[in-house]
């Protein structure tokens, strides 16, 4: 039995300290997921999450999750959508890296409804890491908002890199945003403040004037 001096008892308590407080440190760091990006206010893309990221995703205040993968969502991220109330809204897109391959129009149409919904905001967009289908999503929706072609086929192979697909980009060349028009028509904007930041897109229902009840 070795018998410490009062000196090592505080040597060795001064390191369990330090390595207590190290740890502290590691748990309070925020670690985004794999290919993490805004798109634009309230819109997120990203890889697929897992377990280290939850203390960011938390930082988000997320209301939904665009999931664009066939596989069951893993059941460590549902318990985390359950515990704070988020919405999942799956999109079963194959991944595949056959050349000739596309995205099926019907899924993008349907998540770019979800994604247009700003009562679904704050969202995150991804499949498993954050490419080629989240990009096909993205580019979708930058045609949608009036983006030259070069610069929506930059932003895809930002993310998807050296495996940028051909097709991919084929696919959001060829998409047809005009089915998605009349939800955007469908919208108006409501300034907040006096800041063009301070804006927010609101739908129709939202924005009914309540009858007035006056005091006689």
């Amino acid at each position: 039995m070795v018998v410490l001096s009062t000196k090592g008892r505080e040597e060795r308590g001064a390191i369990v300290r330090t390595k207590a407080v190290e740890m502290r440190k590691e748990e309070d760091i925020l670690v985004p997921p794999s290919n993490f990006s805004m798109v634009e206010r309230g819109i997120y893309r990203s890889g697929c999450p897992n377990d280290s990221n939850f203390g960011f995703l938390e930082t988000l205040n997320l209301r939904s999750i665009i999931y664009l993968c066939p596989e069951p969502y893993p059941e460590v991220n549902s318990e985390f959508l359950r515990t704070h109330n988020i919405k999942l809204f799956q999109f079963g897109i194959e991944g595949s890296k056959e050349p000739l391959a596309t995205n099926p129009k019907d899924a993008i149409t349907e998540a770019l409804r979800v994604l247009l919904d700003v009562r679904n905001h704050p969202v995150l967009i991804h499949c498993k890491r954050g490419k080629h289908r989240t990009g096909s999503l993205v580019g979708c929706l930058r045609k949608l908002q009036n983006w030259c072609l070069s610069s929506v086929f930059e932003e895809y192979q930002r993310f998807a890199g050296v495996k940028a697909r051909v097709s991919d980009m084929r696919f959001i060349e060829m998409y047809d945003v005009s089915s998605l028009r009349h939800c955007l028509y469908s919208i108006i904007y409501r300034y907040q403040g006096y800041g063009i930041h301070n804006r927010r897109l609101v739908y129709p229902e939202d924005n009914l004037q309540k009858p007035q009840i006056t005091s006689s």
